[in-house]
């Protein structure tokens, strides 16, 4: 695996797996690597000839109160890890590299950007839409991996991919989950063994939205209801929002029956998690 630190070694090092009639999949990564990012790196390895990955905390998605200084970096582990996927490239630019002095142009999803994360966290759409684009134009993948846990994000960048035309296919991959539930996240090393236990409420809120739509339950008024009668039976869980959304607006739905994305943000600890299910058609 080779370590790429320039735009410019990047797009040479990209060019010759072209040269060589690669087709190319990207995983765009914050480091602190787990299983849920290496299964993006299998799908990528599954459908490309050539995998890139990227290692990048990018400042212009944090606000000013949020954890960039704290956010965890282990960089050779994290190495380690994708060279034994196979990965091909990986690129990790300091923050100078991608934002040079003087930079003024950001990347704005209007409307997606101000809802449910892009709410309570409000740049921080700006800041991944931004640094996602300058990523799909240095490597220019044919296919780029996300995950179902950021569903929010994804709703953005495929609004984003489809509104500036990009040329390439965003692949969405399913949620990876600890044996216990918890949907896998580089927060989750935030919390104590107490915050650990607390944080299984988010999926057991989840299921039993779940199960009442399985029981014939369609409002989601009443399912709302019912996952926020989870979260606050569990101590030390503090709600941000429960809401379901339709998983391509954002927008609030008044019931699943025609599909829906049931979304959960809570405070556990100092960790911020995000937690989601997406909901088939339901007649």
């Amino acid at each position: 695996m080779r370590i790429l630190r320039t735009i410019a070694e990047t797009r040479a090092a990209v060019a010759e797996l072209r040269a060589r009639g690669c087709t190319v999949g990207l995983v765009a990564t914050m480091g602190a690597l787990h299983e849920g990012h290496l299964s993006l790196v299998r799908a990528a390895r599954s459908r490309c000839d050539a995998v890139i990955a990227t290692i990048f905390v990018n400042p212009l998605q944090f606000g000013p109160n949020e954890d960039f200084s704290k956010y965890p970096r282990t960089f050779e582990t994290d190495c380690a890890m994708l060279e034994r996927e196979g990965v091909d490239l990986l690129f990790a630019p300091e923050p100078a590299e991608m934002y040079p002095p003087g930079t003024s142009t950001v990347v704005e999803v209007q409307g997606l950007q101000d809802r449910l994360d892009g709410q309570s966290r409000p740049g921080h759409f700006r800041g991944v839409a931004t640094v996602v684009a300058k990523l799909f134009h240095i490597v220019g993948p044919n296919q780029a991996f996300f995950g179902q846990k950021d569903a929010a994000q994804v709703a953005n960048l495929r609004r984003m991919v489809r509104d500036l035309n990009f040329p390439l296919e965003l692949v969405v991959c399913p949620i990876v989950r600890e044996p216990d539930g918890l949907a896998m996240s580089s927060r989750n090393r935030y919390l104590s063994p107490e915050d650990r236990r607390h944080a299984l409420a988010l999926r057991r809120a989840l299921r039993a939205v779940e199960d009442r739509i399985a029981a014939g339950v369609r409002g989601a008024a009443p399912l709302i209801e019912a996952g926020l009668a989870v979260m606050a039976a569990e101590a030390g869980v503090r709600v941000e929002y429960f809401r379901i959304v339709d998983p391509d607006t954002l927008e609030d739905l008044p019931d699943v029956s025609r599909g829906a994305l049931i979304v959960v943000a809570a405070w556990v600890g100092p960790a911020r998690l995000i937690d989601n299910v997406l909901v088939e058609s339901r007649n």
